[in-house]
């Protein structure tokens, strides 16, 4: 991996977070976040205690760097039904134990940006993800401001499915959020209003279609056929039997 602002190419590996990286994952998220987190997080980080996490390090940085961290996300599995998302989740309420992953930091420090680590670590996360039968979805919160993050989530497919007022509280001044998604092992949001319109759409058309083949029974009955009989040339009349039509509504798969 090659960038104009190192002064050696890049070799990008990835590890779990250690408790030797605390001071300088501290340090980055001092740098690149305006939320100060407490001790008690970075603790929980290193120790693998409720989050889960992947650094990225450059094996050919120099002056002994090798093994310092240049990116880094961390996360934690939340139950979906005790979520902020649980209402935009289609899943089975008899099932409790259905969880999500939340990404809470990610970062990646300045000089190693554009070289896809982010990509990369957010890859691993869904990886993660899928790999657990029981979670539904990836999701994330990205303050409005941040053009980059949300350019790569949505070119990660991830989906933009709210914007939370004043979500973020920075500097006495408040900020609104992206609430991001990306769903996992068959994780399903409830049906979009254009869907809504679409199944809507459906069933008019599955009664307009119904009534039209009653009215034209009732025609039928009104109105009936006398075929002239060949011989004698009188009106014969006669019954006849029609099938009755029948409409099926397709349902609305969501994805």
């Amino acid at each position: 991996m090659v960038n104009p602002k190192l002064s050696h190419r890049a070799s990008i590996c990835y590890r779990p977070i250690e408790p030797s990286d605390r001071q300088i994952l501290e340090q980055i998220h001092c740098d690149l976040f305006p939320i100060r987190y407490e001790s008690e997080f970075f603790q929980n980080v290193v120790n693998g205690q409720d989050i889960v996490s992947w650094a990225a390090v450059d094996r050919n940085r120099p002056n002994g760097r090798s093994d310092e961290l240049v990116g880094f996300v961390t996360a934690r599995i939340v139950l979906a039904k005790e979520s902020e998302i649980g209402d935009m989740l289609r899943y089975d309420p008899s099932k409790p134990d259905q969880t999500l992953v939340y990404i809470l930091t990610l970062g990646v420090v300045d000089g190693y940006r554009n070289l896809g680590i982010a990509s990369s670590l957010i890859q691993k996360v869904v990886k993660y993800a899928s790999s657990i039968p029981t979670c539904r979805a990836v999701y994330l919160h990205v303050i409005s401001y941040n053009d980059p993050a949300i350019r790569l989530y949505k070119k990660m497919s991830f989906q933009c499915v709210r914007r939370l007022q004043g979500f973020y509280l920075i500097g006495g001044q408040h900020y609104d959020s992206y609430l991001f998604v990306y769903y996992v092992n068959g994780g399903r949001s409830p049906c979009s209003p254009l869907e809504l319109v679409t199944i809507v759409v459906s069933y008019m058309r599955s009664g307009l279609k119904t009534v039209a083949a009653k009215l034209y029974k009732n025609e039928d009955r009104k109105v009936p056929k006398w075929p002239k009989c060949k011989e004698s040339h009188s009106l014969i009349s006669t019954t006849q039997h029609r099938r009755g039509l029948t409409a099926e509504c397709n349902g609305c798969e969501c994805v």
